[in-house]
């Protein structure tokens, strides 16, 4: 039988150990190294959850292949607005990843991101006119200037070859690719971002702790009530500041905090499942991430890819995901994680929801119930010569997509990801789903900003951003000359597709006023 133990102390409690805390530990570090830091994680072992590179899409995005983050305007034209947003948030990602590594403190980059070229397919006359005016409108951006458009089938061929592989002969297709495409092992970055916190002064990692309670601390911050899962001892954990990174996990304990900002949210849990080839010659004849259309009723992280990915070191490729039913907020979790969730204060905005999103509900229940031969024809669309022994089924990670209440009081469903902040900045969680993990950087920075405004503000603090995100100040999306210098340092460190290099400085670039 476990006992109790006294009351520890902490700066910054962080619960979850996936990508999102791991990001805000390293931040912390670089920036405010005084800061003492604690990680509970549930589980035995850090970003295996969501982060784990099984259970998530793994690619960088970045806006090039994703067609849902360039809508089709009422008028024809191409909203470029989400994908200009995330590519600069992902640039964010990328110059931190590079300042660890030249510290030391993240492995050879090729553990964690390596270059794979970034492709959008689509076929029909439609879709065809949607790529092609979609092409124009990014490609006349700095940020997608390298991005080629085609329908020859020989450059297709070369793109693309198990793709094309017994296609119909007069099916027409078209397709665009941008060859500084990554793939990001997040589950080995989440570890190894860790493993560089790991024996610094201020940071303590506890695996199998389970958060079990979160409440206003008399004195001020949180008390947080964790039990020790290997022993059964529990403890009170009195924290400043709290940050709930823990996927779907976050949820129930902002809505235990209690506070006036979490109310009205709920989570629509969605699963993922893979197909994945087990044959490597196959997985060595495809180098590319190939993202299609999302059917009509299935939610934007079911976009259709043939995905080329780097885990533990190996080649892989996986086509999916197929989408899910299930009630369960966590892959490890219990299927009565959504009842549990609801409070009067959701109730409406979740009926609301499956009120109105009953066809995708229904899309979901489809997939579910899916077989494998159906399965299959669907890989078929990406891949005619596909054989079934070629490939093996498995199981993703869980996503709890954000239910909130509209200006009207009911209920509206968002596929995006949010931090829900408390008033006194003394609390903050992170709902939803992609592209958070490729964005986790931007993220944490704004989140730090808003819950450190003190500390964000000295000169300190300025100066060591600087150096940790050279491109702080500048608007990468409307000054050509920073990001491109951006780019340079980042690929150079990175080791991913470039122009000729040049040296990470700004001459006769002035900031932008604040």
């Amino acid at each position: 039988m476990g006992s109790r133990t006294g009351e520890e102390r902490v700066d910054v409690a962080l619960v979850g150990g996936g990508i999102m805390s791991a990001t805000l530990a390293g931040l912390l570090r670089e920036l405010m190294p005084d800061v003492t830091t604690s990680v509970y994680e549930r589980l035995h072992e850090i970003a295996f959850e969501s982060t784990q590179t099984m259970n998530n899409a793994g690619t960088g995005h970045a806006g090039n292949c994703e067609l849902n983050y360039t809508p089709l305007r009422n008028d024809g034209s191409i909203d470029i607005s989400k994908a200009i947003a995330i590519n600069g948030a992902f640039e964010t990602s990328l110059q931190f990843w590079s300042h660890l590594v030249e510290k030391g403190r993240l492995p050879e980059a090729s553990e964690f991101i390596n270059p794979v070229p970034h492709s959008s397919l689509v076929w029909g006359d439609d879709n065809r006119a949607y790529l092609r005016a979609r092409h124009r409108a990014l490609s006349s951006h700095p940020m997608f200037s390298e991005m080629e458009f085609t329908e020859d089938r020989t450059l297709l061929n070369e793109w693309m070859p198990v793709v094309m592989e017994e296609r119909a002969l007069d099916q027409r297709l078209a397709a665009t690719r941008v060859m500084r495409g990554t793939d990001v092992d997040f589950g080995r970055l989440t570890q190894a971002l860790m493993c560089g916190l790991d024996g610094a002064d201020c940071f303590d990692l506890h695996l199998r702790h389970n958060v079990k309670s979160i409440h206003r601390h008399s004195a001020g911050g949180w008390l947080l009530e964790v039990k020790d899962l290997a022993t059964g001892n529990e403890r009170s954990v009195h924290a400043k500041f709290v940050f709930l990174g823990a996927g779907g996990g976050s949820l129930p304990l902002l809505q235990m905090s209690g506070i006036p900002e979490g109310l009205g949210y709920g989570g629509f849990p969605v699963s993922g499942q893979w197909l994945v080839c087990s044959n490597p010659t196959v997985v060595n004849r495809h180098q590319a991430k190939v993202y299609g259309k999302a059917a009509v009723g299935s939610p934007p992280m079911s976009l259709p890819h043939l995905d080329t990915r780097y885990w533990r070191g190996q080649k892989a490729l996986l086509f999916g995901p197929f989408a899910g039913f299930t009630t369960k907020y966590l892959k490890e979790g219990s299927y009565l994680d959504l009842f549990k969730s609801l409070r009067p204060h959701n109730l409406g905005p979740m009926l609301a929801v499956a009120r109105d999103n009953w066809d995708l509900t229904h899309y979901l229940f489809g997939q579910a119930m899916q077989s494998a031969h159906s399965r299959l024809a669907a890989l078929r669309e990406y891949m005619p010569g596909a054989l079934s022994e070629d490939w093996e089924f498995a199981v993703a990670g869980q996503r709890v997509q954000i239910i909130k209440r509209d200006e009207e009081r009911t209920g509206r469903l968002e596929f995006g990801t949010e931090v829900v902040t408390s008033a006194d900045g003394s609390l903050a969680a992170l709902l939803g789903a992609s592209p958070g993990a490729s964005t986790a950087v931007e993220i944490m920075l704004e989140l730090l900003q808003k819950c450190f405004p003190e500390r964000t503000s000295a000169a300190a603090y300025q100066c060591a951003l600087k150096e940790v995100i050279p491109s702080c100040g500048y608007d990468l999306a409307s000054n050509v000359g920073a990001y491109r210098r951006v780019r340079d340092r980042v690929d150079s460190v990175l080791a991913l597709p470039s122009r000729a290099g040049s040296n990470l400085n700004f001459p006769g670039v002035v900031a932008p006023a604040s």
